[in-house]
């Protein structure tokens, strides 16, 4: 049979216009091919989300690997702005240009391409399972989660998993992700007492104690990094109060911050700190400060090890070059995964991702390929 083509069906996935929460067909022609190939699907449906689970080979009989990644895409944000069809896949001097060419249906097709012609050519004594989610640019709740809370009730297992995120800045091989920083926003919402600005002893300024607060949260440094992660940042993102009275002290205003904090914390730890900071306050200011907080991910690590080195072997043999092992970078669905069995990422080049002309170098979906075969060859060696 004829070899599965990563670039054709990486084109054909761009085709689907699979806008978070929309499924636009994506998950669909994933399903039928790998079907086709003898790969048992479930659609795991939830909160208006679309996910895949496929497995070929029985869940009980030798190792089983893994693969995760997304067909949903963030907006196109300003059409005029594309030189393309955001959903044309048109190849341009080498390069794929599309929605998502990038962040990650090039990953997609090169793991699924790599899965189906490995199980056809050379049978393992295993199994493979392949994870797609509709929600990974969304909140994510209802995707990559939906379908491990599925896996957990039915009792399906993998023993490591590879998430295909693009994982290298600049040239192909460079980076693979053991980890993730965590990630958390907290909204302070604070009350004081409106008065005019000429007699602000009859107040009780809220920015005032805002200021306060946000220069202690910004000011404070929460480590100096750890064995495999940066050191942990905070950022403020809005300060806002509504008021366009320049003689009028308002009674409330609200911010924001946003952490990402390496494994010398955790979120709780974090949520009593910031409470902590804006207790202090309240004593000093005598405002009163609502807070909320979301913490979107933990921070964690999968140490170096055979995952690591399986996956590193493998870039070695096909490119030449030897991938850092990073901690750095936003969140993925990799911190999900963490909680089921080790899982590493590895892909292309994001330099491109969520921009306008988004673009993936075509060579390098078939080297990503050549990668994800190698690695489950010699997995199952």
């Amino acid at each position: 049979m004829t070899a599965i083509d990563p670039i054709q069906l990486t084109a054909d996935l761009i085709r689907c216009p699979s806008v978070t929460p929309n499924e636009g067909g994506a998950i669909t022609l994933l399903q039928d091919l790998l079907t086709q190939h003898g790969f048992t699907c479930t659609r795991i449906e939830r909160g208006g989300i679309s996910n895949l689970f496929a497995r070929w080979g029985a869940g009980n009989n030798g190792r089983s690997f893994g693969f995760n990644g997304h067909t949903d895409v963030v907006p196109i944000g300003d059409a005029a702005a594309w030189t393309v069809d955001p959903f044309g896949a048109e190849i341009k001097d080498g390069f794929m240009y599309g929605r998502g060419a990038t962040d990650m249906k090039s990953g997609v097709a090169a793991f699924v391409a790599a899965a189906i012609d490995f199980v056809r050519d050379t049978p393992p004594d295993g199994s493979i399972v392949i994870t797609i989610t509709g929600d990974e640019e969304g909140d994510a709740l209802d995707g990559t989660t939906a379908i491990l809370d599925w896996m957990r009730a039915n009792g399906e297992t993998m023993d490591h998993c590879l998430v295909g995120e693009p994982t290298s800045p600049d040239t192909m091989g460079q980076m693979m992700k053991i980890g993730r920083r965590g990630s958390m926003s907290a909204h302070f919402t604070i009350n004081g007492v409106q008065g005019h600005s000429a007699y602000p002893h009859r107040a009780n300024n809220p920015l005032t104690a805002m200021v306060r607060l946000m220069d202690r949260l910004a000011s404070h440094e929460l480590d100096r990094g750890t064995e495999h992660f940066d050191q942990s940042t905070l950022a403020i993102t809005t300060i806002d109060t509504g008021n366009p009275a320049g003689n009028v002290i308002p009674a409330q205003c609200s911010a924001n911050v946003n952490i990402r904090f390496n494994d010398a914390h955790t979120g709780a730890d974090l949520t009593a700190w910031l409470q902590s900071e804006a207790d202090k306050v309240i004593a000093e200011t005598g405002v009163s400060i609502a807070m909320k907080v979301k913490i979107s991910g933990e921070s964690f690590i999968t140490p170096p090890g055979e995952l690591s080195t399986l996956i590193a072997n493998a870039v070695q043999a096909e490119l030449g070059v030897t991938p850092e092992m990073s901690t750095t970078g936003g969140t993925s669905d990799a911190r999900f995964v963490k909680d089921l069995c080790p899982v590493t990422e590895f892909g292309l080049v994001g330099k491109t991702m969520h921009s306008v002309d988004e673009r993936v170098e075509v060579a390098q979906i078939t080297q990503l390929k050549s990668i994800y075969t190698r690695i489950l060859r010699d997995y199952f060696a």
